[in-house]
């Protein structure tokens, strides 16, 4: 399927980057979602599964919102309002998501669910459905679906609670390494748009994706987008798991968003040996260098006592020293509590000989 976006000068003046940790969650519940997971996004999707498994994650309300295929809800990725905007700022969005909105979602989502056949800005579907687009909505549908039919606002607040949980055990422990290739790429995107434009720019976002004549070609029925009114611009977000599709969102009167796979995302998840950190030793101690060189991976207490031949008490006081001198940071989410290296941290073991 091809569809064109025919862009302005206008709109491509209005062209702009952003990093979004509300895209980061939906592709990565995609990504989670798919069967098999993409390649480059399985040794992170074995560390979290069981973790959102044991919290009951991997059968919530992102499980029935996110499907594999079909429509991905458009509300749950609001605009983001600056060049890196934080999760707290796109939550409060979501959750005050107007009627209208929330209606068209539930409506593509009853549709996908009742096996219409459409087409979309989301996925390859928009659930067109006739009347008042009940038709579909039974048993096929999950009970939150319709929960949230009945009770949006009790709902979206449910919602906004499971991904803010999700973030913490699958996403944020990994995001100082996420959020360095995301915002390196839009650097390098912002550099070549300076030099040649652009047009030039949306021309290399991905495969699928081609621009000629004044307008924005996408050549892949997931790629499908709908003209809005003019002068809104385009909003194009890097993203680490969107790989290997190209997503996109067009709600007027809002600009339309590209989803598209960030350069260098696959190394993210690339293993990297644990340094010889001795040198750290006589200053952090034998213990927390270990703990450090042991956190190439996110993991717990327990995980890293395991590791490192200590007792559990004995590995979270270190670990608490750690991340009071900002080289190790926390994440909790229920009884789950995950430790990752730092930026700092990486940067030391990385100079280290």
């Amino acid at each position: 399927m091809r569809t064109g976006l025919p862009l302005t000068a206008d709109d491509l003046a209005l062209t702009r980057f952003a990093v979004s940790p509300m895209w980061e969650v939906v592709a990565a519940c995609r990504a989670l979602a798919a069967d098999p997971v993409p390649v480059p996004h399985r040794r992170w999707a074995a560390q979290v599964r069981p973790r959102l498994a044991a919290a009951g994650l991997d059968r919530g309300w992102l499980a029935e919102l996110v499907p594999p295929h079909g429509h991905l809800p458009d509300f749950l990725n609001p605009v983001p309002d600056r060049p890196v905007t934080d999760l707290a700022a796109e939550l409060a969005a979501i959750r005050a998501t107007g009627p209208a909105l929330l209606r068209h979602d539930l409506d593509c989502l009853y549709a996908d669910r009742g096996g219409r056949d459409g087409r979309s800005g989301r996925d390859g579907r928009d659930g067109r459905s006739s009347g008042d687009g009940r038709s579909s909505r039974d048993g096929r549908s999950g009970p939150r679906l319709r929960a949230l039919e009945r009770e949006p606002e009790q709902a979206l607040r449910r919602i906004t609670a499971e991904i803010e949980a999700f973030w913490q055990l699958a996403l944020a422990p990994y995001w100082s390494r996420i959020g360095a290739v995301l915002e390196a790429d839009v650097l390098r995107r912002a550099r070549r748009a300076a030099e040649r434009g652009s047009a030039a720019v949306l021309g290399e976002l991905h495969g699928t994706v081609r621009w000629a004549d004044g307008t924005l070609h996408l050549s892949e029925r997931h790629c499908a987008v709908t003209r809005i009114p003019t002068g809104a611009g385009l909003l194009l977000v890097p993203s680490v798991f969107a790989w290997p599709r190209l997503l996109t969102r067009t709600v007027a009167p809002d600009p339309p968003q590209l989803c598209y796979p960030a350069l260098g995302a696959a190394t993210v998840w690339e293993h990297r040996p644990a340094p010889r950190a001795e040198a750290l030793a006589p200053v952090l101690g034998r213990t927390r260098t270990r703990l450090l060189a042991e956190l190439d991976v996110p993991a717990s207490t327990t995980e890293l006592a395991a590791r490192c031949g200590v007792t559990a008490p004995a590995a979270s006081q270190h670990l608490t020293a750690l991340r009071t001198a900002g080289l190790v940071s926390s994440h909790r989410a229920g009884r789950f509590v995950l430790y990752a290296r730092t930026a700092v941290a990486d940067g030391w073991l990385a100079a280290l000989p």
